[in-house]
């Protein structure tokens, strides 16, 4: 392969940088690697699009999912077929499988090096000497039987080699202790493993997934992906790579590799396919091994406008309003990775004017915006959100966004620099955003501390897209009927919603993975803390209470903006029930 036609294809269509191919080429010169290789090793870009880019290169076809052998046996087969010894696919990165292709057997060779003369040549000697020997047994295939070169990722190659090897049996060599930390790394710096876990990466950057689950089992292991909310099996692999690929993602995440007992928490800022990635990860030792969650954040995402967020009507007038707010607190609450941080980041992006001195504390920075000032918490060494926001207070800030807040020392801060003249961003963990008043009496702030500081609440939860591809028309009127049922039974308003209704429903297409969605979009309820919510909350009123001062508002529960959404045929009934259907302020 000339390596600078390879490396120049990828500079002309704008896939890796000048510094990406040159450090792509020490990297070569130190391990004698494939250019393509070392470029997936430095994170230039992903897999998918190195073979694209080869494939083009080459005319060579790329082995697509209908093309996989479904049998590991095959490969044991068609190795004893050829009579070449396992250990020289072994040695050479290559497997081989044989298929039936229009009444004529053709040979199937992948290899990590696949323009390799020396493998070319021996497999196609083999290859013509078995269907010699077929002819001369008088079977009815011709001696034309074809050879099929692939592209394929180095995943499947792996894959294919290791069961391979487990066809030879034990060895006479001692088995190697996994418990020996050295092992350990060593196994984790082999370039199958790094490939796997470049390729969990690449899997996850296509579906825009938010997490990885590696989860262990007797025989075999599950990586899983939470693409828009819900998990999706992409892979089961062998057993025997667990403690490798865990090991690596270890390394990769700054944890200790050795301790296997005990849970850990990691974190990393790493570079894969020209992103940078904020890597989080947390282990949890179980029956089988270390279930592993890999939390991914790409730094420097483009933020959504409102109404890409979903923030509209009412709402976002409300919300727009109390962002315009000279100084208090603004509460957005909602479980993890319900998009809180994402609206925040939003609202600072249309604060950040160029006059207004704005300053963040965060775990983690998620986003990085220029105007802002912004801090990373660091637990280990004690500096909290606590302790950080003291901190900020002396730096002459207008408006101040907090992460979370998640004690009452933080809780009581935050109202302080509300009532000193500051405008405070920041979240809480509840079910609603009328709850929050309550969760700031628990972390210990006085109903009146409340009733002063606090501006605004807002709670969001993300349901998912429909498919524009795939949806269909609701025909049979479901979703009215539903929304109808929903009415009767008090769990929403009866209300007049404006526009003709454009109910739809999921059916699943190629283009969404056939799960009839796509993407994400949030639903909110934004209540304003006028006087009359004041003195509810300095009468310590019970949400069934704060619930009626909301709705002479105009307020909208996240069930109700859900089904207006649903109505205008941006996600279906069913979804939004799935996400919001059991969180409605309870009447206490």
């Amino acid at each position: 392969m000339d390596t600078e036609l390879i490396g120049q294809i990828l500079l002309s269509r704008g896939l890796i940088t000048q510094k990406d191919l040159a450090q792509a080429l020490r990297l070569q010169g130190e391990t004698g690697n494939l250019l393509g290789q070392a470029l997936l090793r430095v994170g230039a870009l992903t897999e998918e699009t190195l073979l694209d880019a080869l494939s083009a290169q080459l005319e060579l076809p790329i082995l697509d999912t209908a093309n996989i052998p479904k049998e590991p046996a095959l490969h044991s087969h068609a190795i004893a077929a050829l009579k070449i010894s396992p250990r020289w696919f072994l040695a050479n990165h290559t497997a081989i499988w044989i298929s039936e292709e229009k009444g004529l057997k053709q040979l199937n060779i992948v290899a990590r090096d696949i323009l390799n003369a020396q493998i070319q040549e021996n497999l196609e000697g083999q290859w013509a000497r078995y269907l010699a020997h077929q002819e001369d047994s008088e079977t009815s295939f011709s001696d034309l039987g074809p050879i099929c070169y692939w592209l394929s990722s180095n995943q499947f190659i792996e894959r294919c080699l290791y069961y391979i090897n487990e066809s030879l049996g034990p060895t006479s060599e001692d088995e190697d202790d996994l418990d020996d930390t050295a092992r350990l790394k060593e196994m984790a710096e082999e370039a199958p493993v790094i490939d796997f876990v470049n390729n969990m990466f690449a899997t996850a950057l296509k579906h825009s997934a938010s997490d990885i689950h590696v989860e262990p089992f007797e025989h075999e292991f599950k990586v899983r992906y939470r693409i828009d909310g819900v998990l999706h099996t992409r892979q089961s692999e062998p057993r025997g790579i667990f403690d490798a690929v865990t090991s690596r993602v270890k390394l990769l995440s700054g944890m200790d590799i050795a301790e296997r007992r005990l849970p850990q928490d990691g974190r990393q800022t790493i570079r894969f396919a020209g992103h940078a990635i904020d890597l989080r990860v947390s282990s949890l030792p179980g029956s089988w091994g270390e279930s592993m969650v890999l939390r991914l954040l790409k730094k420097e995402s483009e933020l959504p406008g409102m109404k890409g967020l979903g923030l509209a009507g009412r709402a976002n007038k409300v919300m727009s309003e109390l962002t315009q707010s000279p100084n208090g607190v603004i509460l957005v609450t909602g479980p993890t990775g319900s998009g809180k941080s994402t609206t925040l980041y939003r609202c600072l992006q249309q604060l950040n004017n160029g006059i207004t001195k704005i300053i963040s504390i965060e775990d983690p920075i998620e986003y990085d915006m220029d105007g802002v000032v912004q801090i990373q918490t660091k637990a280990d060494i004690g500096y909290t959100f606590a302790k950080g926001l003291r901190a900020i207070l002396r730096q002459d800030p207008d408006i101040i966004m907090v992460g979370e807040i998640r004690d009452g020392e933080t809780a009581t801060i935050a109202a302080q620099a509300a009532l000193t003249g500051h405008l405070v961003l920041s979240t809480v963990h509840t079910n609603s955003s009328l709850a929050a008043i309550a969760r700031l009496e628990d972390l210990g702030l006085e109903p009146y501390m409340i009733a002063a500081a606090v501006r605004g609440l807002a709670a969001q939860r993300l349901v998912r897209r429909l498919c524009p591809k795939c949806a269909v028309s609701d025909v049979n009127g479901e979703g009215e009927a539903m929304l109808e049922r929903l009415v009767r039974n008090g769990l929403v308003e009866s209300q007049e919603m404006a526009g003709k209704a454009e109910w739809k429903k999921a059916v699943g297409c190629d283009a969404c993975a056939n799960t009839g969605y796509t993407g994400r979009i949030a639903v909110f309820e934004v209540a304003a803390i006028n006087d009359e919510m004041r003195d509810a909350i300095l009468e310590h009123a019970h949400m069934s209470k704060l619930l009626d001062v909301a709705r002479r508002q105009g307020f909208q529960t996240l069930l109700e903006d859900g089904l207006l959404k649903a109505r205008q045929g941006t996600t279906t009934v069913g979804e939004v029930l799935r996400v919001c259907g059991a969180e409605q302020p309870q009447s206490d």
